[in-house]
Formats: structure tokens, C-alpha cells, sequence
């Protein structure tokens, strides 16, 4: 395995409370599920745990309740060898929580409760510059505070850091202030949202990309579930095709693909190359349920890469 990079993820970190069922309740009925999880998670807690799986070294800038589940989010962060020094308690505040709802297919529904996390501040990235100063990669999404993400990135930029945005959820954005990071990914639905195009096929995936970049950004890869991912620069886009499996649910795809790609990248492996691992990597992840712990290690990774690779010769 290549030396380790520091994946540095400024983000947020939940609890995810998973409910299993054939439909959902109509107002004012009262169902039963078929099955519940429970499980730590959080956009920016999830991909910090697939970058650490992946094979990086790995530090969580974030806050968290003073709650039940603020101090075992610490624990989970460091049972896993995650740097979380600068994951903080905030007082009198409940911790992030994450409902969501599963339906056969695989398909999820959530609502996300910020709590703890729409605390972290600027104030809360600079203390902990020293350390970001080591990473490879810095990773964002918008389950914090957006100030908190335009700050971080230009610090990024200042220090010479690559630095990646997954705008999710997403959020109207001043794109001026996200020029300078190195990447823009969002999903299908995302895409949609901050721009107002539809996303239904990967020519309307190309159109909105190409919309991205011209508001300044400048890389755009658009995930699109099953159809792989799209990667966009001034020089022109192209897609690059899914790894096929047996998706059992999709929470938390969007993050193990993330964070894989961030530790691929800081590997030194190419654009194509890391989005074409991330895809594989994200997809590994929907056939085990929950987030966190549906997310394979590298050796597994490495096993399903020997045997698949083929198919993207």
C-alpha cells in the first residue's frame, strides 16, 4: 500500500437512525417497521471512516452534544484510529441526528437534524490549522455551516492544499466563494438544486457541469448512482462507467465515494483512475445496510479490485 496521505474532513458528524419498511405512514397512521439500525454517521463523520477504511491517515475537525451521544461519537472516531482532537462538545446543545427511512429497493429517504454541527465556526478551523496544514486533502459538505465551508476553503487555497466540496445537502451558494476548490461533486439531485437544470441522463449531466464551471468552478464530477460519475474540467467531460452489484441500501454511497476518491487522489493516482476506484469502492458499500459499517477496508477493496478491474480495461 502507498505511504499514508492526511485526509483532513471538516464536516459533520451524526447519529443515523435507519428504519426499514415497505411504505411509509400516511398522516396520522401509526405503521410497524420491519427492521432498525442504529449507527454513527454524518456526511463528514462517514467519509472521514471510508478514508480511514480506504488506507489514510485521517483527522475530523468537528462539534458534537453534550448529549449521550456526543462522547461515544469521540470514542467511535478514535476505536478507529480517526484523529479527533478536534472534534469539540458543544454545551447545551443537542447532537447531529439523521433519520432515515429505507425502502425495499434500496432507495433512502432522510432528514437531517444539524444540532451540534451547525456550531462548528471558522473560530473552529483556525484552531486547528496547524494540523490542517499537514493534509493532503481537505474534505467539506454543507451539513455545517456555509460560512464555515468559504472560510475553510480559502484557507485551503492560502496553504496550497487541495481541497474537495460535496455540496450536500445542497444549499443556494455564493459560487465566488468556492472558486478556489480543487473539486465540486455533487449528486444528481444536488446538481439540480444549485443549478435549476434537470439532471436525467449523462448528456444533461454534461450540460450541468459545463453550467458549474462557468460560474468558476473549476473541476466538477457529477455522481449519478448506478451510471458511475462524471467528470468535468475546461478541457471537456467524460463519464466513467459503474461497477455493477446487488444493492441492498444506498445510505452512504455518496460518502464512500468521497472519501475513497480523496485517498486515491492523495495516492498520486490519476483523475479517471481514482473516480474509476471510488466507483467501485462506493458501490461495495450498498450491499451491506447502514453507513459507517457498510464501508469495506482496503483489503477488501484491493480483493474486489484484482477481480473487477477487468471489466474497465
Amino acid at each position: 500500500m502507498p505511504n499514508q496521505s492526511l485526509i483532513a474532513v471538516v464536516g459533520s458528524a451524526n447519529v443515523d437512525l435507519t428504519t426499514f419498511n415497505d411504505r411509509f405512514p400516511r398522516p396520522g397512521e401509526t405503521i410497524f417497521g420491519q427492521k432498525f439500525d442504529l449507527g454513527f454517521g454524518g456526511k463528514g463523520a462517514n467519509q472521514a471512516v471510508a478514508a480511514k477504511l480506504c488506507g489514510a491517515r485521517v483527522a475530523m475537525i468537528a462539534k458534537v452534544g453534550s448529549d449521550l451521544f456526543g462522547p461515544a461519537t469521540i470514542k467511535n472516531f478514535e476505536s478507529l484510529g480517526i484523529d479527533a482532537s478536534h472534534v469539540r462538545i458543544a454545551d447545551g446543545v443537542s447532537s447531529g441526528v439523521a433519520p432515515i427511512f429505507v425502502e425495499p429497493s434500496g432507495r433512502n429517504r432522510i432528514i437531517v437534524v444539524k444540532g451540534a454541527n451547525d456550531t462548528l465556526s471558522p473560530a473552529d478551523v483556525d484552531a486547528a490549522a496547524p494540523l490542517l496544514r499537514q493534509a493532503a486533502t481537505i474534505v467539506l459538505q454543507f451539513e455545517i455551516p456555509l460560512a464555515t465551508v468559504y472560510h475553510t476553503v480559502q484557507f485551503a487555497a492560502a496553504n496550497r492544499i487541495p481541497c474537495i466540496v460535496n455540496p450536500a445537502p445542497a444549499a443556494p451558494i455564493d459560487f465566488s466563494q468556492l472558486a478556489a476548490a480543487s473539486y465540486f461533486i455533487p449528486n444528481e439531485s444536488e446538481a439540480e438544486q444549485i443549478t435549476g437544470l434537470s439532471v436525467r441522463s449523462p448528456e444533461d449531466a454534461a450540460k450541468c457541469a459545463a453550467f458549474l464551471l462557468e460560474k468558476g468552478l473549476q473541476r466538477v464530477v457529477l455522481t449519478l448512482g448506478e451510471r458511475g460519475c462524471l467528470l468535468a474540467t475546461r478541457e471537456g467531460s467524460h463519464l466513467i462507467p459503474p461497477f455493477p452489484v446487488n444493492a441492498l441500501d444506498t445510505t452512504g454511497a455518496g460518502d464512500a465515494f468521497i472519501g475513497s476518491f480523496a485517498v486515491f487522489l492523495a495516492e498520486g493516482l490519476s483523475e479517471t483512475d481514482a473516480l474509476t476506484r471510488a466507483n467501485l469502492y462506493a458501490a461495495l458499500s450498498t450491499t451491506q445496510v447502514g453507513t459507517q459499517k457498510s464501508f469495506v477496508t482496503r483489503a477488501q477493496f484491493d480483493d474486489s479490485w484484482q477481480s473487477r478491474r477487468a471489466q474497465h480495461a
